[in-house]
């Protein structure tokens, strides 16, 4: 896909991000409680496009693009921030900060941020470009019938589904980060994504050696998340160890490890609800693999029925994470949206 070239006065998200990424949420959508909901920033984005833009951001929902997720740098289908006009890119952002928490969406911003330092350490800006993540939009986004959208680039892929006009469904949901550290330069020691992994180490130190045994599934660390980008998370059993082994101080460290996932997004679903108080303790496992010690390659796991997490730190010496949440029941909007295929007349 051939990328436009950017005019000279033109307000971008690449120069935005080089001022702090929380006055960047602050100056794109305006204080995060003011914002509108999902529905109406998404009508409002398809208002901007001309026909042209249609035509690459716009999907049926039946489309088996909606499946085409991925997390690494490729050819992408939709609408780039790099070929939106000013008005459209800021309500491509009003879109985007109507789906996520104020935490979420400064961590979406600083991952988009990372490409920019990722090009400049890599002594390649070129290669790396932080306009480079695209809008799609499935079916005709309303408060009442279904509808979804994708926000897509390296490291981010954010994908909601509405099976009945609100938006209550979020996954996959993929964030990394390259690097995890940043080693210099202006951010040096930057750390995107760094509460996600010292959360999880700080529980695995928590534990006495019987449990930290029964929660360590391998000495070494696999080399990715393991569900990758598959359409449907599976993995072949429930291991580590199980929150209801855990005592009430560990189990509120795990929970809070749930809390940095789901807690990315705004939904009428209350995940913490489900986790504390109606998913049994047993059913919902911590596992992982690899060295305890910073800097060296590590994963882990929180696995339950309804949810997965995974988050992976092995590649570039340690330095490149790769996390996702997975709505077991529910991921690309579940049941309610397979019956709407069913059902839809394009079938």
């Amino acid at each position: 896909m051939k990328i436009r070239h950017r005019t000279a006065g033109r307000v971008t998200w690449a120069t935005c991000l080089l001022v702090p990424v929380a006055a960047f949420a602050l100056a794109v959508g305006g204080e995060p409680d003011a914002k509108m909901d999902s529905a109406s920033a998404a009508q409002a984005f398809v208002s901007l496009l001309d026909e042209a833009g249609r035509e690459r951001a716009l999907f049926s929902l039946e489309d088996e693009e909606r499946f085409n997720w991925h997390f690494v740098p490729r050819a992408r289908n939709g609408l780039p921030l790099a070929d939106m006009t000013t008005e459209q890119r800021g309500a491509a952002h009003d879109l985007l900060q109507a789906a996520m928490s104020s935490q979420g969406f400064l961590k979406a911003s600083a991952i988009i941020e990372l490409e920019r330092i990722l090009g400049l350490l890599e002594g390649r800006p070129e290669r790396r470009d932080p306009e480079n993540y695209f809008v799609a939009i499935f079916g005709d986004p309303s408060a009442e019938g279904p509808w979804a959208w994708r926000f897509e680039g390296h490291h981010l892929s954010l994908n909601f589904s509405s099976p009945s006009g609100l938006l209550t469904v979020t996954g996959p949901a993929f964030m990394g980060a390259n690097p995890a550290r940043v080693p210099s330069g202006p951010k040096a020691g930057w750390r995107p994504l760094g509460r996600e992994e010292d959360l999880a180490r700080a529980l695995m130190r928590s534990f006495t050696p019987d449990q930290r045994s029964r929660a360590t599934i391998a000495a070494e660390a696999p080399s990715d998340i393991l569900t990758g980008n598959d359409r449907e998370a599976r993995l072949d059993a429930f291991e580590g160890l199980p929150a209801d082994a855990m005592t009430a101080e560990q189990r509120a460290i795990l929970f809070e490890i749930v809390h940095e996932y789901a807690g990315n997004t705004t939904t009428d679903f209350d995940w913490m609800t489900r986790v504390e108080n109606e998913i049994p303790a047993s059913d919902i496992h911590f596992a992982w693999a690899g060295s305890l010690e910073p800097g060296e390659g590590h994963y882990y796991r929180v696995h339950a029925p309804v949810f997965l997490i995974e988050y992976d730190n092995t590649q570039n010496d340690a330095n490149h994470v790769h996390s996702v949440w997975r709505d077991l029941e529910h991921d690309f909007g579940g049941d309610a949206l397979a019956r709407h295929y069913e059902e839809s007349d394009h079938h």
